[in-house]
């Protein structure tokens, strides 16, 4: 018997016993022992539910018992998680855990603490959810050196851009739909303002890197600004609009960025739509590869969680984890990365042509039915850097949405 405990038992941390409970049988045969859970630690009771019996409201009462093998830490936010989590595996604890914010702070830290002491500190849960993109990366793409990580990874921002473009609506009627539906906060910040999309592309940067990547060096931008009339241009471009996440390397640099971006039907991002998530990679001998799934949600996040669990449970003396050291990458600066821009400019496009084109040379003129006074511009390719300067010298920009056009393949 493998004992284990679960530090929250709020949404995921529910999740987990449920899963468990439903599935053990099938749980018990892949990890070849029976998962057991001793302890569930929270602050509050549960009197009508049968889990009240092994409630404690102590972490000491975990860390301090011998027969504690692995320890789930479903808590969210950085105290006292990274607290109790550190305790956990200086007491020989392995530890999993879906605290992307956590993970993105003091990963680095954590995963040599458990290489050290042979145990493991394992995460899949807190990138796709759902979605095996981690193991993915720690064992099947070992061979590979990842081109490119672009990923949609929020829930919440996808349910509402795929609102606004397949019915028109705006964005505080989808922000609020979003919300009825329990799919976004009632402060949806962290979802709209591309926070949590960037916390988890700097796990996924640091992964692939095998460094410290920080979220606060990563440009990161919301859904905030994005309009109904954006996506009445998209269409007329044969494009849509995603919030990506996406990591890539540039010669010896790794460019990281979360913003919203115009995709081609072409890109296999293109019909992500609803709550899904979906994360496509690019290897150097893989080529293409794609992972779709329920990005969050109680369930499947749980699943991801206790899937963790059966790999430490069958590794309980061996760290099998892919380490990224403490010392921190430096990110190619945002300015010198290039790409195309779609830009939305107030007033007549015919007598506007020439004084655009003189600073930003040859462009592409969209125009959208029932939008007047204004016309859009798709741009050459050129750096941030370069976008930043020429859109200095024009009056009247709206809007600007940058193009991401898929890499062709090696």
């Amino acid at each position: 018997m493998v004992n284990i405990a679960v530090m929250g038992y709020g949404t995921v941390g529910s999740g987990v016993v449920e899963v468990i409970n439903t599935n053990g049988d099938i749980i018990n045969q892949r990890a070849g022992n029976e998962i057991n859970i001793k302890y569930v630690l929270d602050l509050r009771d549960f009197p009508d539910d049968p889990i009240q019996e092994k409630i404690v409201h102590d972490v000491d009462v975990i860390i301090n018992d011998p027969e504690i093998k692995i320890v789930v830490e479903v808590m969210g936010g950085i105290e006292p998680a990274y607290t109790f989590t550190k305790r956990c595996l200086e007491a020989g604890k392995s530890v999993v855990t879906s605290n992307k914010a956590l993970v993105a702070k003091h990963g680095a830290e954590l995963l040599s603490i458990a290489r050290d002491r042979e145990l493991n500190y394992l995460f899949e849960a807190s990138v796709g959810g759902g979605i095996p993109i981690i193991r993915a990366l720690n064992s099947c793409l070992t061979a590979d050196k990842i081109e490119e990580i672009t990923g949609i990874l929020n829930g919440t921002t996808n349910y509402m851009l795929s609102k606004m473009f397949y019915e028109g609506a705006d964005y505080d009627e989808v922000l609020k739909e979003a919300q009825d539906n329990g799919y976004a906060e009632r402060n949806p910040e962290a979802d709209v303002e591309g926070y949590d999309a960037c916390r988890k592309i700097a796990i996924l940067s640091s992964l692939i890197s095998g460094q410290q990547v920080d979220f606060e060096d990563i440009y990161t931008e919301g859904i905030t600004k994005i309009t109904k009339q954006d996506m009445m241009y998209a269409k007329k471009l044969g494009m849509t609009i995603k919030l990506l996440a996406s990591s890539k390397r540039h010669g010896d640099h790794l460019h990281a960025i979360v913003a919203p971006a115009m995709i081609s039907k072409e890109h296999p991002l293109y019909n992500i739509n609803d709550v899904f998530n979906a994360v496509f990679v690019h290897g150097n001998m893989l080529g293409d590869a794609m992972f779709y799934g329920s990005g969050a949600g109680k369930l499947p996040t749980a699943s991801a969680v206790v899937a963790d669990v059966v790999d430490e449970a069958k590794h309980l003396k061996r760290n099998i984890m892919t380490m990224w050291k403490n010392e921190k990458l430096t990110l190619l600066p945002i300015e010198d990365t290039c790409k195309k821009f779609f830009v939305r400019i107030s007033g007549d496009a015919d007598s506007r042509r020439e004084e655009v084109e003189n600073v930003f040379g040859p462009v592409t003129v969209v125009t959208a039915d029932g939008l007047n006074g204004e016309f859009g511009i798709v741009t050459d390719v050129m750096s941030e850097g370069e976008y930043k300067e020429k859109s200095a010298q024009i009056d009247g920009i709206l809007h600007m949405i940058r193009i991401e056009e898929q890499q062709a393949e090696d």
